[in-house]
């Protein structure tokens, strides 16, 4: 699927408005998510990787970047040039803050299929930890598929989800309320297979974060190439 076909996704048309709740929430919640996740030993080991294996001064997306920490500050400190877009205002002016040398830009995962940061192959490598899991499950294929076209040849992406069996269901979330998808494992795995992704590493940790808002949770780390 190209990303001209990925424009005429009727479900893409409301995105973006479900999708605001979704970032007023984030604005809320601020700098306390990083207190509610202090140790993201899957997400530096996957940011690492990705780190580690692409070129010197190779040009990485982070997808729903956060606060910037850790991994675009990891991917900078490794010497990336890093790109990074969020939906949530407050988390952008702290990625900003706390990751100088990168480039950020508030914007919804759907606004990339435009080419508003660079065309068909124009990424090396793509970070994307829990960024997925906020859209329902019908329009994850879509979005793999457009991060797909948008790394060159052999370019990787660093994908976490969490493994759960649900569809656009709202969970408490520090204070707020958010909707998540998820997958199995199995069935992660075949829908990036689909999505034009091999599967070259595969990790998974058990997570119980810091505050009793947040449930605990098992991680999925994939490393995945463009096939």
């Amino acid at each position: 699927m190209s990303a001209e076909s990925y424009d005429k996704y009727e479900g893409l048309n409301r995105l973006a408005l479900d999708r605001a709740g979704q970032a007023e929430a984030f604005d809320a919640i601020g700098d306390r998510y990083d207190d509610a996740f202090p140790h993201k030993d899957g997400q530096l080991s996957s940011g690492a990787w990705l780190a580690d294996e692409l070129p010197p001064d190779s040009r990485v997306l982070d997808v729903g970047c956060g606060t910037g920490l850790p991994t675009a500050r990891q991917l900078s400190d490794a010497g990336h040039r890093v790109v990074g877009v969020d939906l949530s205002p407050a988390m952008i002016k702290l990625a900003r803050d706390n990751v100088p040398k990168a480039d950020f830009h508030r914007l919804d995962i759907a606004d990339l299929r435009g080419g508003r940061l660079g065309g068909a192959g124009s990424f090396d490598g793509i970070a994307a930890f829990f960024t997925l899991l906020m859209l329902p499950r019908a329009e994850i294929p879509y979005a793999l598929r457009m991060l797909h076209d948008l790394l060159r040849p052999g370019g990787l992406l660093a994908l976490s989800m969490v493994e759960a069996d649900v569809d656009d269901f709202t969970i408490p979330f520090l204070g707020n309320s958010i909707r998540v998808s998820g997958f199995l494992r199995e069935d992660l795995r075949r829908v990036v297979h689909d999505a034009g992704f091999d599967v070259i590493g595969e990790d998974s940790y058990a997570y119980a974060p810091a505050s009793t808002d947040v449930p605990p949770e098992i991680q999925l780390f994939l490393h995945l190439r463009r096939a």
